[in-house]
């Protein structure tokens, strides 16, 4: 081999070690993963989350077909699963977990102001909250940008969202859990959560959510 080729392919080998680095650190990159991708072990998740959620095929059903076009990417389960206890806490600084919205449908986002696809589907979640969230439906869109409130803050008045409120995680401690059980590879991370608690179907990589595709998905998801 060459010497102009032997520096090509190890240039080639750094730029994709690099490239890796920075997917498993979660600096700003996403990967769409395939369905199985997606699906860590459910023992690990039970085991942390505590009692097993009461598998329900009749619901995952009708998720499933609903998971195409520009929500492909959601991975719905084969059984609802338990999640660990993610703490975060509200715009007023009051401490919460997922079990505070129990009776709700959620669609859980994580985001930060430095994720560029993130920033993009932002005004989109806010426009699936305006028409289909109420008691039964909510987007909680967490952010985990470390530091103070003040930029996540300034960047949703600069693009006028307020219907998602500003609940956050600046220790990135949500992030790093569902990381740890195979959910989560880079930002944004979008998971549908039932009104049971029970996490149905889990997403990396953003989506256009203000589209037909996304509305009936999450409208399957109220409804059930």
């Amino acid at each position: 081999m060459s010497q102009s080729r032997k520096s090509l392919s190890t240039g080639a080998l750094v730029a994709i070690a690099i490239a890796l680095g920075a997917v498993v650190g979660a600096a700003g990159i996403y990967w769409k993963a395939s369905p199985s991708g997606n699906a860590p072990a459910t023992e690990s998740l039970l085991a942390a989350g505590g009692a097993a959620c009461k598998a329900d095929l009749e619901t995952l059903a009708t998720l499933k077909p609903l998971a195409r076009g520009e929500v492909a990417a959601m991975a719905v389960r084969e059984e609802p699963t338990a999640l660990p206890e993610l703490g975060f806490v509200s715009a007023e600084g009051e401490a919460l977990t997922l079990a505070d919205f129990k009776g709700q449908a959620l669609l859980v986002n994580l985001w930060a102001t430095w994720c560029a696809p993130c920033r993009a589907e932002m005004p989109a979640l806010a426009e699936l909250q305006a028409e289909l969230g109420g008691d039964d439906f909510k987007v909680l869109a967490i952010n985990i940008d470390t530091g103070d409130v003040a930029k996540p803050k300034a960047f949703l008045d600069e693009i006028g969202v307020s219907n998602l409120g500003l609940y956050r995680d600046a220790s990135m401690g949500v992030f790093n859990t569902l990381k740890k059980e195979g959910l989560a590879f880079g930002l944004p991370v979008t998971l549908m959560i039932g009104k049971d608690g029970c996490m149905l179907g889990a997403m990396n990589g953003p989506a256009e959510w203000a589209s037909t595709d996304a509305k009936a998905l999450a409208g399957a998801l109220k409804g059930l």
